[in-house]
């Protein structure tokens, strides 16, 4: 029988995986303590050798590194599928996969709800100042340093959304509720956009930005959209505007950002992701308009498991079928 390999465990879908793979493969565990152990079990005779793919979740990382191109040179040729754990997935060097014959998935549609409601509670807290209003309240000091004109509601404000995919579109559904206005840019128009959801294409992305009160940031991090989101964008927002981010770190340049907030442009942030976690920019501490998170976009036991039992299905389809879901744009082609 075929092997397939668990890297980083599994918490949640331990039953759904034997179930999954009864009969089709047998799995096993990735238990090596570091990088040149990992390497040694994917030697021929080694304890990993011969697997043809692998579910893989960040948390390996911990102990093995990331799937970089010395990584993936190190797999057996068997391997031919790798089923990541999340939706993304730059951990993982997809064009030295592509040139090996490996296909990567990811978990997209797993992560849209938990994500979603992650920008709509940084987008409230920002515009609400929120998060330094509790930390007064637990300094004793009850809300003597609050600013209510410094505070501003949700209702009929513009929402711009930079990269409408599952996620920035279930915050638009979120949204709207409210009701606030709902635009966006993306690469091409969402077919599945609903007319209330005004598309800006390149031409016009100036003339969004003028407009915006809050912008939220769901771009996948690749080479082309490191630094995206950088000092010339930051300023063309309207004085007093929010930046929301639970996309990576890296799309937005850091250092810019936070010029705007010592100047007075950006009324405020959220953020949930930062370019070199688990360290935090101490600078973004001083602001009390900063609302931050350590990474929470999903993590609750709903998505985790529905994120593992997807990725684990996307490895199982793969070896029943030829072929599983959720494959990455970069390898569609």
């Amino acid at each position: 029988m075929v092997r397939v390999l668990i890297c980083g465990d599994l918490a949640w879908a331990h039953k759904e995986c034997e179930e999954l793979f009864q009969g089709v493969a047998d799995v096993v565990r990735m238990d090596s303590p570091n990088r040149a152990e990992f390497f040694a079990g994917l030697q021929p005779g080694g304890k990993y050798d011969g697997i043809v793919g692998i579910y893989r979740h960040n948390i390996s990382a911990d102990y093995i590194g990331i799937f970089d191109k010395e990584l993936v040179a190190k797999l057996p040729a068997s391997v031919k599928w790798i089923a990541h754990n999340g939706a993304g997935y730059d951990q993982i060097d997809v064009a030295a996969c592509k040139e090996r014959g490996i296909t990567v998935s990811n978990t997209p549609g797993a992560v849209d709800d938990a994500t979603a409601t992650t920008a709509l509670y940084l987008m409230i807290s920002a515009l609400r100042h929120f998060a330094h209003a509790e930390q007064t309240l637990r300094a004793g000091k009850w809300k003597s340093l609050h600013k209510a004109g410094d505070a501003h509601d949700l209702t009929g404000r513009t929402l711009a959304i930079l990269g409408l995919g599952g996620i920035g579109l279930r915050l638009a559904e979120l949204a709207h509720a409210f009701p606030m206005r709902i635009v966006y840019h993306s690469r091409s128009k969402n077919a599945q956009a609903p007319e209330w959801c005004e598309y800006f294409g390149a031409d016009r992305l100036d003339e969004m930005l003028a407009q915006t009160d809050v912008l939220s940031v769901h771009v996948p991090l690749r080479k082309d959209t490191e630094g995206m989101v950088d000092e010339k964008m930051i300023r063309k927002l309207k004085k007093g505007a929010v930046i929301v981010n639970t996309a990576r770190g890296k799309v937005i340049d850091e250092p810019a950002l936070i010029r705007a907030l010592e100047d007075g442009h950006l009324g405020g942030i959220g953020l949930d992701v930062y370019p070199n976690e688990p360290e935090v920019n101490p600078r973004f501490l001083e602001f009390p308009n900063a609302t931050l998170l350590p990474h929470m976009g999903t993590e609750t036991l709903d998505s985790q498991k529905k994120m593992e039992v997807r990725a684990l299905t996307n490895l199982r389809d793969y070896l029943t079928k030829g072929q599983g879901s959720d494959i990455i744009p970069e390898h569609k082609q």
